[in-house]
């Protein structure tokens, strides 16, 4: 395994992350507690989850997830071997409604958290999404809308962060994040923090795949340049990019099998690309779904690559991509296949 350090809490967090949210939908409690097992003797020592999880979103199985992950802890007495983090999530099912990123809700939700996975505290706390509107989950551009949306109306940064930075001094967080973010909303929570002698956000969990690469745009040089690391999600585009789906092909009890509402990374255009990075793959011997994750473990800007599989093969496979290095010239198609088809699935 390789690893990466986080500064701000002088850790080394692994550079695969073990990524949960199928664990209480596709995945029993006895399977995580397998894939917790694996993943940890594999030296991945970094896992990620969220309040909100499993994933789609079901309000009677809300929680599942992290109470795997805290059954797991109870039997094996090895929290002190992971870096955990987990997410306050704005679902209009959590906590009556009450899912704005207040004092109150924040502290509400991490008393869930802990609760749930049988911890006394979470390393890194992530906001799952932002509050406001803005161009996240497959909304491409900012729209006159969400410019016509008011601050405010929304919880103020500085109570968000000043809330965070109270838990942190409480002891039950150690570093706080955001997901789903954009540029502006980074720097803004940066600005803020440093505005105010604060603690600022230390990593962005965001989408980044060979299908989505716009975190290239305007995030990476924040990363590079503020020390704020990306935590790559959906790498595999829900497994598009294992190839399973390619010409059609619906897998028995594979996600987008499932369930029919994940759609933004099997667009026309998107299965065009996909279907030129198997032959990619192909050409150089390569196992695609490894050589989809190897790009990303690749990229300077992410601290982390969150993996997630519903067997302990597929595991296996994801976190073995760790030992891939791609050649020059397999590089070299990777951005002309990007250049013909950029960012199909924002």
């Amino acid at each position: 395994m390789q690893y990466q350090t986080l500064p701000q809490l002088n850790e080394k967090v692994s550079k695969i992350c073990l990524g949960t949210m199928t664990w209480g939908q596709q995945n029993s409690e006895s399977d995580a507690h397998a894939q917790m097992d694996l993943a940890l003797s594999a030296g991945v020592n970094f896992w990620d989850t969220a309040e909100m999880y499993p994933s789609p979103p079901d309000k009677d199985k809300q929680g599942d997830t992290e109470r795997f992950m805290g059954t797991w802890f109870n039997k094996t007495k090895q929290r002190d071997k992971v870096i955990l983090a987990s997410k306050i999530s704005p679902m209009d099912f959590l906590r009556d409604g009450q899912t704005r990123y207040t004092a109150a809700q924040i502290s509400s939700a991490i008393d869930g958290n802990l609760e749930r996975l049988q911890t006394d505290y979470i390393d890194i706390y992530q906001l799952h999404w932002p509050e406001r509107q803005a161009n996240f989950f497959s909304q491409r551009g900012y729209s006159e809308e969400m410019a016509a949306q008011s601050l405010d109306d929304l919880t103020p940064f500085l109570e968000t962060i000043q809330a965070l930075n109270d838990e942190i001094k409480k002891g039950r967080i150690r570093a706080y994040g955001l997901s789903n973010d954009t540029a502006w909303g980074l720097m803004r929570y940066l600005w803020e923090a440093d505005k105010n002698g604060l603690i600022a956000p230390i990593t962005v969990q965001n989408p980044y795949s060979l299908l989505n690469r716009l975190y290239e745009v305007g995030m990476a040089e924040i990363a590079h340049r503020e020390n704020v690391g990306l935590l790559a999600y959906s790498p595999l585009g829900f497994g598009v990019l294992s190839g399973k789906y390619l010409d059609g092909k619906r897998p028995t009890g594979a996600r987008l099998t499932m369930y029919d509402r994940f759609a933004r990374y099997i667009n026309d255009e998107a299965k065009a690309a996909t279907a030129q990075y198997a032959k990619i793959a192909a050409d150089a011997g390569l196992d695609m779904a490894q050589m989809a994750l190897a790009f990303v473990n690749s990229r300077a800007f992410v601290t982390s690559n969150i993996i997630g599989a519903t067997t302990t093969e597929q595991l296996q496979s994801n976190i073995d991509s760790i030992n891939v290095t791609l050649s020059a010239d397999v590089l070299k198609a990777i951005e002309a296949v990007h250049t013909q088809h950029p960012n199909p699935s924002p």
